[in-house]
């Protein structure tokens, strides 16, 4: 056999069509890992590649898409990647072999994204990801396979993670396939425009889509970067958009409809055309009868788009961000190195906000500086805490928005930052959110599509005029960006994560209530260098019961002994109500030396007991 480039220098090349469309079909539900009947039930997975290579496929990709560690994982197989990987390479080259005499097929090792976010979207580095993608790559190498498809990829960080781990094991070609929107810019808002020659300049040896849309927006995008690299060009669009037919989704591109796009696509550039979901072997087959006639030959100019990995500030359209100084109050008073209080006010039940902007108003008169609207509450139906710090910003309050990450996708977070800088809100803590059960609402479930990191990246984007593709918003948002921090949680990891949220963006951190100075004095050293002030968060107990419940049941909190004894000697409401105000105060004498400013956390925003912690 040619070298698989070589080959696709001389012809157009057509790849098979949809492996799970295929698996589904045969009875195989969508709750169970298709990579794992390659060992389970081998003869089904082999009479897949049988009937696409007879309808003339001439690349066939292995039941490897989802088989890397980090999704195996979910099925109670994440020690099995090698042994999943190399069992279908082996599985699909034994099906290229024995096919009829004819050119013999290419297998393709095919790789999937992981499906989480990674750096700067989510908590997985770059460098992680790297990792479990070589092990995967790796095992199909060891397979046999004869390139590498790269596809479904939404992310250019972690498709470029993929392409280094596929280059630190092979020397293989690489087809490197991203999905998009009809837009033709990719899941997260990049154009086509940008990634394309980023893919290239990352190593790939040939660029193209697959998966999301149908071959009708994919040939505009594909005809969008034939104009920017000089690559090959691949092409796998679905047969379709997929419609509800009887609680079945179904996919209803006809084979010669799509057949006609495969011509039109080898027209525009396209060297490797195939199928994605929906599409079976009878698409390929009029695919394969359709372009094996038509002659290659395109001419494309070379790229110039600076990759996404380029720093924001040298990248495309990047604006100067707004001096801290001039972000709000908030941020000046920082910036001045003033020390600042803060208290909670959390978003009421129902749509009513007056007693929360009473009390606001009450903070404020008393000279609170800043007051949190927290996003932490689940229980029942709350106000939004945007609706709330809206409110209170329009009784000439400051407020500092609390915004978690918990029920939201990147792209909604982005449109809700947008918001609530057109609203006027400027100061924003940046929070992953709990994982908790759903208060009145047991079936609701989390998004967590990024974390507290990606949200300050998001930020800090917004703060150069881009959005999170690296498209221009007009003005760059002002955005004053917190996030918090636990000094009572494994101090390496805590450490760690702080470090990478400073170097996203952060500009000032809140931490957990504070119940030890010892473990507060060793989080401040490990923090020296980190150069962004640190507010200290205080919170006085209720009674014996509060404090037995933070010491034992709250996650990451560390309550002295000695304090719950205090606590526990109280001998009525009013005197534990009162011993634990002074504990507080306490604490809070101990800890300002130390810190910027003061947060006053309580149960249910009862303000007097901030007034009492603050004297």
């Amino acid at each position: 056999m040619k070298p698989f480039l070589e080959a696709l220098s001389e012809h157009i090349l057509v790849c098979d069509g949809a492996m799970g469309t295929m698996l589904y079909g045969k009875g195989v539900f969508i709750n169970r890992c298709f990579e794992s009947l390659t060992l389970t039930d081998p003869d089904m997975v082999r009479d897949v590649h049988a009937q696409y290579l007879r309808a003339g496929a001439d690349v066939i990709e292995t039941n490897t898409f989802g088989a890397n560690r980090m999704k195996l994982r979910a099925f109670g197989l994440g020690n099995r990647v090698a042994e999943i990987n190399q069992a279908a390479a082996a599985l699909a080259r034994a099906a290229r072999d024995a096919a009829p005499a004819g050119p013999k097929a290419y297998v393709a090792g095919a790789i999937g994204p992981l499906g989480v976010r990674v750096e700067p979207w989510g908590k997985t580095g770059v460098d992680e990801a790297e990792a479990i993608f070589r092990e995967q790559a790796e095992a199909l190498a060891a397979g046999g396979v004869d390139l590498f498809m790269l596809e479904t990829f939404r992310d250019l960080n972690e498709m470029g993670a993929a392409i280094a781990a596929v280059r630190a094991v092979s020397n293989l070609p690489i087809v490197a396939q991203m999905t998009t929107e009809e837009d033709g810019n990719s899941l997260d808002g990049m154009p086509a425009e940008q990634f394309a020659p980023d893919l290239v300049a990352r190593g790939a040896s040939v660029v193209g889509l697959n998966c999301s849309v149908g071959p009708a927006p994919m040939l505009e995008t594909v005809e969008r970067m034939a104009a920017v690299v000089s690559t090959p060009l691949s092409a796998q669009p679905n047969a379709g958009k997929p419609r509800d037919i009887e609680g079945r989704n179904l996919y209803l591109c006809s084979p010669d409809y799509m057949a006609s796009y495969a011509r039109r696509f080898v027209s525009a550039g396209v060297r490797l055309v195939g199928g994605c979901c929906g599409t079976t072997p009878e698409h390929v087959r009029q695919i394969a009868q359709a372009v094996k006639a038509m002659a290659p030959g395109l001419a494309r100019r070379e790229a110039g788009t600076p990759s996404a990995g380029t720093p924001i500030a040298s990248q495309p359209h990047a604006q100067a961000p707004t001096p801290r100084a001039e972000k709000s109050p908030f941020a000046r008073k920082l910036a001045e190195g003033r020390f600042v209080t803060i208290v909670e006010v959390p978003p009421p039940r129902g749509y009513d906000p007056a007693e929360a902007v009473e009390a606001a108003r009450r903070l404020h008169a008393r000279g609170v500086d800043v007051v949190t609207v927290p996003d932490g509450p689940r229980s029942g139906a709350r106000l939004s805490a945007l609706s709330l710090a809206v409110l209170v910003a329009g009784e000439g309050i400051e407020p500092l928005l609390q915004y978690s990450c918990r029920d939201r996708n990147l792209l909604g977070i982005q449109s809700d930052l947008l918001g609530a800088h057109a609203l006027g809100l400027r100061n924003i803590l940046g929070i992953t959110g709990d994982v908790r059960t759903l208060g009145d609402i047991p079936d609701a479930t989390a998004v967590f599509d990024i974390d507290s990191i990606g949200l300050t990246n998001v930020i800090t984007r917004l703060n150069h005029g881009l959005d999170i593709g690296g498209q221009p918003i007009g003005p760059p948002t002002r955005f004053h960006a917190g996030v918090m921090a636990n000094p009572a949680r494994d101090l390496d990891q805590e450490l760690k994560r702080l470090h990478y949220k400073v170097e996203a963006g952060a500009e000032f951190v809140i931490t957990r209530p504070v119940f030890d100075v010892a473990g507060f004095e060793r989080f401040l050293k490990g923090v020296e260098g980190f150069r962004v002030p640190i507010i200290v968060g205080v919170w006085p107990f209720d009674n014996a019961l509060h404090a037995e419940f933070m010491a034992n049941e709250v996650p990451g909190v560390t309550v002295p002994d000695a304090l719950v004894q205090r606590m526990r000697q109280a001998n009525s409401a009013e005197a534990a109500a009162a011993e634990g105000v002074a504990i507080a105060r306490e604490l809070l004498a101990a800890l300002r030396p130390m810190a910027q400013g003061a947060q006053i956390f309580t149960l249910s925003g009862r303000v007097e007991r901030a007034f009492e912690v603050l004297g």
